[in-house]
């Protein structure tokens, strides 16, 4: 279960206190800019001024106290946890540091730590009463459960008030199993607040696991939507309420709305896809679980209702391609067998069919130990299959799902739409592009400058190009038509300057950003080679030659350039591209070998090229050369999740996001449920 803490108000208002006389102004100027962002909510403008700060006074606390507060409502728990220690290192007075390191262990799994944290902070503020609720939950967590008790009992004879510690309580004597003492706990806390949404939520799990009241469990589910209307897994978990109550337009309109609001959510994608089966929509099924396929190739749950759908459908390769990674993954499965064995038999193998069909009687008249079938589930892949009997086995494949039906136990910060949490933005995840030269850059609030390479700025010093040439990985789409004309314009001052001057590399590197910046990336290249002629030994002309290559390659593959009909030409071409345009960065490095930018797009065309050892070594190497380079920790944290070193990926991904790389927190987040 995760949690956020409410204490950027009171921990902002304590740490306005002026600083030491000898603090420069600067420090404090943007100490407090930093304070400010923090209170509004901008965790990652914030995280950049506390960056500053830090690096200017590194043996300060406070800036990475608060920067850890940042990580904390980005849900950076292992950022967030070492800004907190370094923070206790350098100050152990600072009592909000241990209440943030203990919530940060506390959602690492680091139960034992997070209650030694809370345990240190009660002991200077005893009567705290975030602290005894996040203590009682990490208690829980690490199987305390008497300890839990008590600190509960604790915490609501000093608050009687506080509806969040009887929902916690309630938490804990279901777990215990007393649901009597439980539903007396939330009650008491709906008494206490209307508007307590996990009560709601909790009372409709009783109702159904107490009584099967499905028709009471829907009220409840019904205020729990109407206080937190955007909420996927309510409305996912309504449906199933109503898919019980055999009202089922009111399940698919739930279904179709919880897509909107979460458009990869397997759990919806699946059950409407069931749904659809069942009244013989098959067509609109078997997008649905192809989607829940793409998003994740080993649900075996969608395989195995895409095969049924498949068989009716008459395509019977397919659905023999499906069900064989069902019956290879679950070789126990009778229900599996006999499918495959239909299938079979409907394409006129009578050997295979009968094989199938005497294994699976066999397998289905062994006697298997029944249990509970009550349970709905609360993920995508049958659980201790081989435990079940196969009327049950069969049910759980064909079963609607629920999921984890409550939002996290917390005070304020439960909204997932506030400003600045960025990692609950639904970003595209994929590496972070290469570094470009170019006439233009998208300056953000995060990164007001472009990068710096020596070569560029030393060539934009020489004034020889008619506009300043700038570095960026994220060049903006020109829309404007007289920034457009502007460079038709330019390749036309260089077309007649050229025809009438002394041949220079300068002129045709000019003429050639602009090719570039009109997608005429075949005579760019004509003019690069010209150049590399008249200055074999200037790193710039080899860097963007590979940028117009790629660009050009990309081109090609997404159908603006034309390339050959026979895919075998074709293939040779992408080769050879790619092989140029690993010459020419290598041709840079080589001329320019400090130059980070030059290793951290070579690490980009390894990742493309899936040679993944390659990429290491080369973002290691633009991390080396520029320590700050939040593209590279991202792309090599990205790498390092392709080769299923999690633990290395959430360190680098939390290193970008604190270097202001946005989808580093989303990332971080979808890796860590």
């Amino acid at each position: 279960m995760r949690i956020l803490i409410s204490i950027i108000i009171s921990v902002i208002a304590a740490l306005s206190l002026p600083y030491t006389a000898n603090a420069q102004i600067n420090a404090e100027q943007v100490m407090r800019i930093g304070q400010n962002s923090l209170y509004f909510e901008d965790y990652m403008l914030s995280i950049q001024y506390f960056n500053q700060v830090i690096h200017a006074k590194p043996y300060l606390a406070r800036p990475y106290f608060l920067r850890a507060i940042a990580k904390l409502n980005l849900e950076d728990y292992q950022g967030a946890e070492e800004d907190a220690s370094k923070a206790i290192e350098i100050n152990p007075f600072i009592t909000d540091a241990y209440e943030v390191r203990g919530v940060a262990r506390q959602n690492l799994g680091l139960g034992t730590e997070a209650i030694s944290d809370y345990r240190h902070a009660l002991e200077l503020l005893p009567q705290n009463r975030q602290l005894m609720f996040n203590m009682a939950m990490a208690q829980e967590t690490t199987g305390d459960l008497e300890g839990a008790a008590d600190t509960y009992a604790r915490l609501l004879k000093a608050y009687p008030g506080f509806d969040n510690g009887y929902i916690g309580r309630a938490r804990l004597y279901l777990a215990q199993g007393d649901t009597t003492a439980a539903a007396a706990d939330i009650d008491k806390a709906l008494e206490i607040n209307k508007n307590a949404t996990n009560a709601y939520v909790m009372r409709a799990d009783l109702a159904i696991k107490r009584h099967a009241d499905y028709a009471k469990a829907l009220s409840d589910m019904d205020e729990a939507i109407k206080l937190q209307p955007r909420f996927a897994a309510f409305y996912i978990n309504r449906a199933f309420l109503r898919y019980n109550l055999d009202d089922y337009f009111g399940a698919m309109a739930d279904y179709d709305y919880s897509l909107q609001l979460e458009p990869l959510n397997t759990t919806a994608l699946f059950n409407r896809g069931l749904l659809l089966t069942e009244v013989n929509a098959f067509d609109r099924a078997l997008i649905d679980f192809s989607k829940v396929l793409e998003l994740d190739p080993d649900d075996y749950r969608a395989l195995y209702n895409r095969a049924l759908i498949y068989g009716n459908k008459m395509q019977y390769h397919e659905a023999i391609a499906d069900i064989n990674q069902v019956i290879s993954a679950f070789p126990d499965f009778p229900g599996a067998i006999f499918m495959r064995s239909e299938f079979y038999s409907k394409m006129g193998d009578r050997n295979n069919a009968m094989r199938d069909y005497d294994s699976a009687l066999a397998m289905s008249r062994k006697k298997r130990p029944a249990e509970d079938t009550t349970k709905t589930g609360n993920g995508k892949q049958p659980d201790n299959t081989d435990e079940k009997t196969p009327d049950d086995i069969s049910r759980r494949f064909a079963s609607l799902l629920t999921i984890e039906n409550s939002p996290e136990i917390q005070e304020e910060f439960n909204n997932k739409d506030i400003r600045g949490k960025v990692q609950d933005r639904n970003f595209t995840i994929e590496i972070e592009p290469m570094m470009e030269l170019s006439y233009h850059a998208s300056p953000t609030e995060l990164r007001e400058n472009t990068y710096y390479i020596k070569e560029v700025d030393e060539l934009n010093a020489t004034r020889a190009l008619r506009q300043t040439v700038m570095v960026t990985n994220h060049p903006p789409v020109l829309t404007d038509p007289a920034d457009i004309n502007q460079h038709f314009s330019s390749i036309e001052y260089y077309n007649a300057y050229i025809a009438t001057h002394p041949p220079r590399a300068v002129d045709h590197i000019g003429r050639a950003l602009d090719l570039v910046t009109i997608h005429n990336y075949a005579a760019a290249i004509k003019d690069l080679d010209k150049a590399a002629e008249l200055a074999p030994d200037y790193a710039p002309i080899y860097f963007l030659r590979a940028q117009a290559r790629y660009r050009e390659l990309k081109a090609r593959e997404n159908g603006s350039v034309q390339t050959s009909d026979d895919p075998a030409i074709a293939l040779h071409m992408r080769r050879k591209t790619y092989g140029d345009i690993i010459d020419d960065i290598s041709h840079v490095i080589t001329l320019s070998p400090r130059m980070p930018e030059a290793h951290f797009n070579r690490g980009n065309i390894y990742t493309e090229l899936q040679d993944l050892t390659s990429a290491l070594n080369a973002y290691n190497e633009a991390i080396r050369l520029k320590p700050d380079m939040g593209e590279a920790y991202f792309n090599r944290g990205y790498v390092y999740l392709k080769l299923g070193n999690r633990d290395a990926a959430v360190n680098d991904l939390s290193k970008a996001g604190e270097l202001g790389i946005l989808p580093a927190y989303s990332l971080l987040k979808r890796i860590s449920r």
